[in-house]
């Protein structure tokens, strides 16, 4: 009895935790699209990485990859882009921290937020760019 509660309860606490790094794992596939789609100039692909929230304030792909392109600079073009901590926020939500380093050198930090969709796909919900410690530009 006490072998199957044991088993029980881990199962009840390993569960969780395989489904919160899958969940993170398709976050960071959502970002790499998006990413990989600015790369291309792809406008289309990266919008629709863009949570409902995003695609209401810009309301077409050349207005969102424009934003992007003036406003995110670092995302947009970058010589490294590498992944750092994720962590699961429950009701669906992620953050994903992500290390930069622009066209010009220099050192970012974003912070990506998602959200589940009604389609049940992740899709971003921001971006939080910041220069890291010490560097200038």
């Amino acid at each position: 009895m006490r072998a199957r509660s044991a088993l029980v309860l881990l199962a009840l606490l390993a569960g969780p935790a395989r489904a919160d790094e899958a969940g993170r794992a398709e976050a960071r596939a959502v970002i790499t699209r998006q990413v990989e789609a600015f790369g291309r100039d792809d406008a289309a692909l990266a919008y629709a990485q863009a949570a409902p929230a995003i695609r209401e304030i810009f309301p077409s792909a050349d207005l969102f990859l424009g934003m992007v392109r003036n406003q995110y600079r670092p995302v947009y073009r970058h010589r490294s882009f590498v992944f750092g901590e994720g962590r699961d926020l429950g009701d669906a939500r992620v953050t994903q921290s992500v290390a930069i380093q622009d066209e010009y050198g220099t050192d970012w930090t974003a912070e990506y937020t998602l959200e589940r969709d009604a389609d049940g796909q992740w899709r971003i919900t921001g971006c939080r760019l910041v220069k890291a410690p010490g560097t200038t530009a």
